[in-house]
């Protein structure tokens, strides 16, 4: 009883156990990665195609309620994961492992779905005035809320120029940094890496479902990915 009670008490005082942020850049390089991986997967637009679409110049049809579900999702996503560090600890290991957990899971719901067949897996070219299947607004909305996980983390962990989902406000930073050109620049470093990997998840993300044509592959790569932050977290140092 006393040994049970002992190792009770040893991983609540392990979840509870504030982490070092130090090097954490590591595991948020990855996240960029799955977001290239991700945005060139399934389609998830923005506030310009939610403009035109209402104008009627977006030529997917209804391609703008698609874009509208996307940031509301995200825009949800966000409040509910900072509530949950806020809840839990910003930078405790629990909050951070089931951050992780529930971002992979949701990832892994949506690739059962696809590869099961609830879900369609058709792809619609990026040009055509097709409207894709409307049960793909499903996996919007899931890849949408588990996406404001990786940011919510970022910013918890202090590494606000890896916002590992938005490159623009990330490349804004970077060609307005006053010391870009400096040999010895972190800050630097880790936008132009960020990236760099979003663009390669982009690029293996587009050729993998070209080839394939299928979404189901680049989604359980992406679990993958997300379940192994979720462990690194586990034996992550503590302060």
């Amino acid at each position: 009883m006393d040994l049970e009670k002992g190792a009770i008490g040893g991983l609540s005082m392990s979840l509870r156990a504030e982490l070092e942020p130090q090097h954490a850049d590591l595991l948020l390089f990855a996240c960029c990665l799955i977001s290239g991986l991700v945005d060139s997967t399934i389609y998830r637009g923005n506030t310009i195609f939610v403009g035109l679409g209402t104008s009627h110049q977006n030529l997917r049809r209804y391609g703008w309620a698609r874009s509208l579900t996307s940031i509301g999702c995200f825009t949800l996503g966000s409040f509910l994961f900072a509530q949950l560090h806020r809840v839990l600890g910003t930078r405790r290991r629990g909050s951070l492992m089931l951050s992780f957990l529930l971002q992979a899971s949701i990832i892994l719901l949506t690739a059962g779905l696809i590869q099961g067949g609830v879900i369609s897996g058709t792809l619609v070219g990026k040009g055509s005035q097709k409207t894709p299947p409307w049960d793909q607004i499903v996996p919007i909305v899931l890849l949408s809320l588990q996406s404001a996980g990786q940011i919510v983390a970022s910013r918890a962990l202090g590494f606000n120029e890896i916002p590992t989902v938005v490159i623009t406000s990330l490349l804004c930073d970077l060609m307005s940094d006053p010391q870009l050109f400096l040999v010895r620049n972190v800050k630097r470093d880790r936008r132009i890496i960020a990236f760099v990997l979003t663009l390669v998840g982009a690029i293996i993300g587009g050729w993998v479902t070209k080839v394939t044509e299928a979404i189901s592959p680049i989604l359980w790569l992406c679990v993958s990915i997300k379940g192994l932050l979720a462990l690194a977290w586990a034996f992550w140092r503590a302060k």
